[in-house]
């Protein structure tokens, strides 16, 4: 059974294909094929393309603990780069169905970046989902670790928990970040960053995502700290938002529309053994 490894600075994704699966991959299988050890690894899991009433195609998107994903900023790119490197897509632009959300994809195939059109951010409760009274989680404090943290919350498809006045370390999103991703405040998890603002146009980020920890790099993360930082002034509406794989571009709209811009990589192609399913469950074939 085929795969297509890419990676968006340094957060990987594995692609698989419907014509070579047949069916979507079980949890059990994803989360073999991301163990970094034992299996292909990986920050995740594409299955497409699908078919879509809404949009030119479908992905679905699955965290390494075979948790479902709305949305990811990195993983729509790659996605969007495997469809135009297999010929999937005659025109530079594309329309995604993730997650219930439409996302815009075009592609500049001479440089390998991706543009995506990533939708509204939104910071009200009852979308990312936060429990409490209805209202813009900005600028709150929450308490956790022994520590009360400032903090935005944002959605953009997904949710996401923006802490402030935190130096980013990759110590401190390892040590808070699966603390807050669980917090009782956030029913349906968390994707958590820890921002520093740089300048008005950059920022910096170290990441805990939800389903998958400790991250690189991620595009949706990228464009929640964006969107927290300028909506509480600190930062610009074109900001370049550095992370620990690399730098991505987030473009922020009138209305918090987010456009996000960043490279997407081919890695290998491979192929699964008989050995490795044996291994998951005797007989076992991939489904």
């Amino acid at each position: 059974m085929k795969f297509s490894k890419y990676h968006a600075l340094a957060n990987d994704y594995l692609v698989l294909d419907p014509q070579d699966w047949g069916e979507q991959p079980s949890l059990p299988l994803i989360q073999a094929l991301c163990r970094r050890h034992t299996g292909a690894g990986s920050d995740g899991v594409l299955y497409g393309p699908l078919p879509s009433t809404q949009a030119d195609f479908q992905v679905r998107i699955f965290n390494p603990d075979g948790s479902l994903a709305e949305v990811s900023g990195n993983g729509l790119r790659i996605f969007t780069r495997y469809l135009w490197d297999q010929g999937r897509i005659r025109s530079q632009k594309v329309s995604i169905e993730t997650g219930g959300r439409i996302i815009y994809a075009q592609i500049e195939p001479a440089g390998g970046e991706v543009r995506l059109e990533m939708g509204r951010a939104s910071f009200w409760s009852a979308d990312i989902p936060m429990t409490g009274a209805p209202r813009q989680v900005l600028d709150e404090r929450l308490e956790v670790g022994g520590r009360s943290l400032r903090f935005c919350a944002v959605s953009l498809g997904n949710p996401h928990c923006v802490i402030l006045g935190e130096a980013p370390t990759p110590e401190l999103a390892q040590a808070l970040g699966p603390l807050i991703e669980r917090h009782p405040w956030f029913p349906r998890r968390t994707n958590v960053q820890f921002l520093e603002v740089i300048d008005r146009r950059t920022l910096r980020i170290e990441i805990w995502e939800r389903g998958a920890g400790y991250t690189l790099a991620s595009g949706s993360s990228s464009c929640a700290a964006a969107c927290a930082a300028h909506c509480l002034g600190l930062a610009g509406d074109d900001l370049t938002v550095r992370m620990p794989g690399g730098e991505l571009r987030v473009q922020i709209g009138g209305d918090y529309t987010v456009t996000l811009t960043g490279p997407a990589t081919p890695v290998y192609q491979g192929e699964l053994s008989a050995a490795f399913f044996s291994a998951l469950a005797p007989g076992f074939s991939g489904g």
